[in-house]
């Protein structure tokens, strides 16, 4: 069995490697990229957009285009995200749900509006009596995000309507995910944590709460501190979409557009979002720091951090990757303003916490490393989202497993929103692929080869 086994995987790399002479010769833009690195332009939308650099055109004859580098922006529907978390703040808000009711919307609702779709959330937050057995079955499986795709491909069974794309049935189905992700995240991790040898606590959603302050509550089971829920409502807003070119929102429009149901377009989500290259980097980072600081004695020498990090991009040390994780993004280039976001909320809250040295030492690698992969790389390369959200919500006191499974309860918003739009779209999705060879070959008989 293995003889034939390894045969399979040597042909395998033999015959499905593609050489860069035959990808430039026919033109194929792998990855969706142009070879600029800018994104190959296959949908519209009128979710998220955005924006990490400037196209000027430089030959209007040839087509040809220089890419500038820009401070990175991110809008909702048109909205500034930075502007969005400043009235947040301003006003001690909790808008995640706001920011939901404008990405299915398309607009922000009037106060009226807003009340009426937050009690609805409040109202489809607690979980069925078949959901919860759907959740109490996934008991032995230690991997949050396989268990989170498990359960949401197992909900159509709990909707006697789950084949429907009618968009009034798209929409109730979309508000009905949207509050029961953070009751089912953190059901999951509690029956996880009952097959560790802990007591058995699953908690029921107050109404009285928003979805920050609720799923802090389900995971701990006590009142959040208001400052923390506040953060973390924050942290919320900041990943519920980014556009529909990101690879699980890009996964879900695909799966949808083939006219699959919602449950099983958001489970196409989650499972493209468990991928070490779109969601887990936030659980990277951490691992990358904790090696950082056993080797790194003083966390104020930016000599001994150049040093360590050379190691770590020359996979001598770390993972042995070569990968500074935390860094570069498909679209931002001198910032990502999610990452600038949550750098000043994780000094805050670093301050509150004691972990303030522990938060200088990633400011530090924030720069260092910025700068060893822009002088590497010739490009320019900064911190990302992934680079502060692990570390806030390890303050926050929720254990790593959650960080990712997190990031698709947020963008489970942003996933409802395209999917809507994609089916209003009416379209499949079915891109060209080139087959590299064009010869016919002769069938040669069993017996004779």
């Amino acid at each position: 069995m293995q003889d034939i086994l390894k045969k399979i995987e040597k042909l395998t790399l033999l015959n499905d490697y593609l050489t860069p002479e035959i990808i430039r010769e026919k033109d194929v833009k792998l990855g969706l990229r142009n070879p600029d690195g800018t994104g190959v332009v296959v949908g519209i939308t009128t979710k998220g957009r955005v924006d990490g650099y400037q196209k000027i055109l430089k030959n209007a004859e040839t087509k040809t285009y220089e890419v500038r580098p820009v401070p990175g922006k991110l809008y909702y529907c048109g909205y500034d995200v930075e502007d969005i978390v400043r009235v947040a703040e301003k006003t001690r808000r909790y808008c995640f749900d706001e920011v939901a009711y404008l990405l299915l919307a398309g607009e922000l609702p009037k106060p009226s509006d807003l009340k009426k779709f937050s009690k609805e959330l409040a109202k489809r937050r607690a979980l069925s009596r078949m959901e919860r057995q759907i959740i109490m079955g996934e008991v032995q499986n230690d991997n949050q995000m396989y268990a989170l795709h498990s359960v949401l491909s197992h909900l159509s069974r709990c909707d006697e309507n789950a084949d429907s794309t009618d968009i009034d049935n798209v929409c109730r189905q979309s508000i009905n995910l949207i509050a029961k992700f953070p009751t089912i995240v953190a059901a999951n991790y509690n029956v996880l944590r009952y097959t560790k040898g802990f007591d058995l606590k699953i908690f029921r959603p107050k109404p009285e709460y928003s979805t920050a302050q609720n799923f802090l509550y389900l995971l701990h089971g006590e009142k959040p501190d208001d400052e923390d829920a506040h953060i973390f409502d924050v942290a919320l807003i900041l990943h519920a979409d980014h556009g529909g070119g990101n690879n699980s929102t890009f996964t879900v429009r695909s799966v949808s557009s083939s006219g699959a149901n919602t449950y099983m377009a958001i489970a196409a989500g989650i499972a493209s979002l468990s991928g070490h290259l779109h969601g887990g980097a936030n659980e990277s980072v951490k691992l990358m720091m904790k090696d950082l600081k056993n080797n790194v004695k003083d966390w104020g020498s930016e000599k001994e951090i150049k040093s360590y990090l050379n190691k770590v991009l020359d996979k001598k040390a770390g993972d042995g990757s070569g990968k500074l994780y935390g860094f570069g993004h498909a679209v931002y280039t001198i910032s990502d303003p999610r990452a600038i976001i949550l750098r000043e909320y994780a000094r805050n809250m670093a301050k509150k916490h004691d972990y303030y040295d522990e938060f200088l030492l990633y400011e530090n690698v924030e720069r260092i490393g910025a700068s060893l992969l822009n002088s590497r790389g010739k490009k320019v390369i900064c911190a990302n989202v992934d680079f502060y959200s692990g570390f806030v919500y390890e303050m926050l006191g929720i254990p790593r497993e959650l960080y990712t499974p997190i990031f698709a309860m947020a963008r489970v918003v942003g996933w409802c929103a395209h999917r809507i739009e994609q089916i209003m779209q009416g379209k499949i999705l079915r891109p060209a692929y080139i087959q590299v060879y064009s010869d016919v070959k002769d069938y040669v008989d069993l017996k004779e080869r």
